[in-house]
């Protein structure tokens, strides 16, 4: 029709906003240890069975919690003895979580390393272009009344899509690999000055080896800009830890990561079922589950 206005790709793509949508799903807390064996030791085998017993107990049930689990991991190296994780559907939950395991006698024993607090996310790079494309075609002014209505019909839609991802199960893997990052910021590269564009082209690039690894590796990203001191959080967990080298270094040569990133210090990790805190506390480290 001859009253249609024309709209260059170059003018729409001025009017996109830079901020990706995201989705958001359970609140997530790690927390590192350091375990006080000088004053472990010399506690009476029925102290030591008592104080077990009771953190067994607590420890079960977070495990199994339908609205959100936790587990625990033995830490290889220096940074710490005992890795928690708990997976919660708010933050109130996530507190309560940390303060349940503050008030185990066991407690008594444990010295804080370092924590990390984040939440579940997933970036909506191909939706956000396509949204925000769409309305600004439609001349629809970004962040009016009628903007606001249809992202956040967007988003309600992406995120039910999505829920299995988002609340997913803490899956059961031997190992895990947990490291905080940035993107980089400064001296001649920054990608928060990229177009939403070329960040959501790289970040496919970026994902796709991840998909290539997706038999062998769970990966659970999550954001905590806002909550800690770094942007993002990665959980890897598998059977082979090797996996872990492998994806991590094929994934420093993809330009997202090779140009873009920064990352933080690395915690490995053993499971350890609550069952077999008992044998943990022994200095024998459970045995692998026969199950994947």
């Amino acid at each position: 029709m001859s009253s249609t206005r024309t709209i260059r790709p170059q003018a729409v793509a001025a009017e996109v906003p830079p901020v990706p949508l995201t989705v958001e799903g359970y609140s997530v807390l790690h927390q590192m240890m350091r375990f006080r064996w000088d004053a472990w030791r010399p506690l009476r085998a029925a102290q030591k069975s008592e104080i077990v017993r009771e953190a067994t107990s607590l420890l079960s049930k977070m495990e199994q919690n339908s609205a959100g689990q936790s587990a625990l991991f033995s830490l290889l190296g220096h940074k710490g003895d005992l890795m928690f994780v708990h997976f919660r559907q708010a933050f109130d939950e996530l507190n309560q979580a940390e303060l349940n395991v503050a008030r185990l006698r066991l407690s008594d024993y444990l010295e804080p390393t370092t924590s990390y607090v984040s939440v579940i996310e997933l970036g909506l790079y191909e939706s956000t272009i396509k949204a925000y494309s769409a309305l600004a075609e439609r001349g629809v002014e970004p962040h009016s009344e009628e903007w606001n209505r249809e992202i956040k019909e967007i988003v309600a839609r992406q995120k039910e899509a999505m829920r299995p991802r988002l609340f997913p199960e803490l899956p059961k893997s031997r190992y895990i690999s947990f490291y905080p990052m940035d993107r980089r910021r400064g001296e001649d590269k920054n990608w928060y000055t990229l177009p939403i564009e070329e960040r959501a082209r790289q970040m496919g690039e970026h994902g796709m080896i991840g998909r290539r690894y997706a038999g062998d590796v769970k990966q659970i990203i999550t954001s905590s800009i806002g909550f800690d001191d770094w942007e993002w959080g990665v959980d890897l967990f598998a059977d082979d830890p090797l996996i872990f080298k492998k994806l991590i270094y094929e994934m420093r040569f993809d330009e997202v990561s090779a140009v873009y990133a920064l990352f933080g210090h690395f915690y490995l990790g053993v499971r350890c079922q609550a069952l077999e805190l008992t044998k943990l506390l022994r200095g024998e480290l459970p045995k692998a589950s026969s199950k994947g």
